[in-house]
C-alpha cells in the first residue's frame, strides 16, 4: 500500500467548562492513503467536525500528532501551515465559508490565486470547469446572495477541488443537496480517485452517502471505532 497522505496518532481534544475538562476525543488513530475514500460517522455533538478541523490544522489538539505529507502539521509555522493546507488538503466546511463579496468563479478560483496562479486564463478554466461539473455552469458570476444553500454548497465543493489537492476533508459535503446533485458530487470525488488518487474523509448522517466510502468509522465517546 502507498505512504499515507494524511495521518494522525494519540490525537485528542479537551476543552474547558470553567473547572471542568470535556473530553470531545480521546486517542484516535487513522491513516489515510492515497484514493482512499473514508465516512465518519455518528452522533451530533459526538466530535466529528472537531475531528476534521484537527486534522486539517484549523484547530490544535490537546494531545497527538497529525503528519501532512510526511511532516508533523502542528510543528509548522502557521504561515508553513497555511501553505501546507494550500497545497495538500481542500476543505468543504458545514457552513461554506464562500466570500459574499465575490461571485461563484471568483470563489472558486480563490484557492488558486492564493497559490500564486499567475495565468489568468488558466484560473478562470480550471474554476469554470469544476462549476460545470456539479451543475452550476448558468451561475458562474452570481454573487452568494443570488444563490441557494444547495448552490452555495456546490460552490464550495468547487472550491476545495479547484487547486487538486492530494485529501479533501468534507464537513456534510452532501447534506444541502437534493439526490441528484449529491450524486453528482458523489460521482466527482470519485473520479478525482482514479484520476488524480484523490482521498476523501468525509462526515456524513446520511447512510446512503457512508455506504460509497470504502470505510466508515464511528466517533462514539470520543473514539474512533469501525462500523
Amino acid at each position: 500500500m502507498s505512504n499515507p497522505v494524511l495521518m494522525c496518532k494519540g490525537l485528542a481534544k479537551t476543552y474547558l467548562d470553567g473547572a471542568t475538562k470535556i473530553e470531545v476525543l480521546k486517542q484516535m488513530d487513522l491513516t489515510v492513503h492515497a484514493s482512499e475514500m473514508i465516512a465518519i460517522v455518528g452522533a451530533s455533538g459526538s466530535g466529528k467536525s472537531t475531528f476534521l478541523h484537527l486534522l486539517g490544522g484549523l484547530d490544535r489538539p490537546t494531545e497527538g500528532t497529525v503528519i501532512l505529507n510526511g511532516k508533523n502539521i502542528h510543528q509548522l509555522s502557521e504561515a508553513e501551515k497555511c501553505r501546507a493546507r494550500n497545497q495538500y488538503l481542500g476543505f468543504v466546511y458545514q457552513f461554506h465559508h464562500l466570500l459574499p463579496e465575490f461571485s461563484a468563479l471568483e470563489n472558486v478560483s480563490m484557492p488558486l490565486l492564493i497559490r500564486g496562479e499567475l495565468d489568468l486564463k488558466v484560473m478562470v478554466a480550471k474554476a469554470t470547469h469544476l462549476l460545470e461539473q456539479v451543475g452550476l455552469q448558468h451561475r458562474l458570476q452570481h454573487r452568494l446572495g443570488q444563490l441557494s444553500g444547495g448552490e452555495r454548497q456546490r460552490v464550495a465543493i468547487a472550491r476545495a477541488l479547484v487547486a487538486e489537492p492530494v485529501c479533501v476533508l468534507a464537513d456534510e459535503p452532501t447534506g444541502n443537496l437534493d439526490p441528484h446533485n449529491a450524486e453528482k458530487v458523489l460521482q466527482l470525488f470519485f473520479e478525482l480517485q482514479q484520476a488524480r488518487q484523490t482521498s476523501v474523509v468525509m462526515v456524513t448522517h446520511d447512510p446512503l452517502v457512508a455506504k460509497c466510502a470504502q470505510r466508515v468509522l464511528r466517533i462514539e465517546d470520543g473514539r474512533l471505532i469501525a462500523e
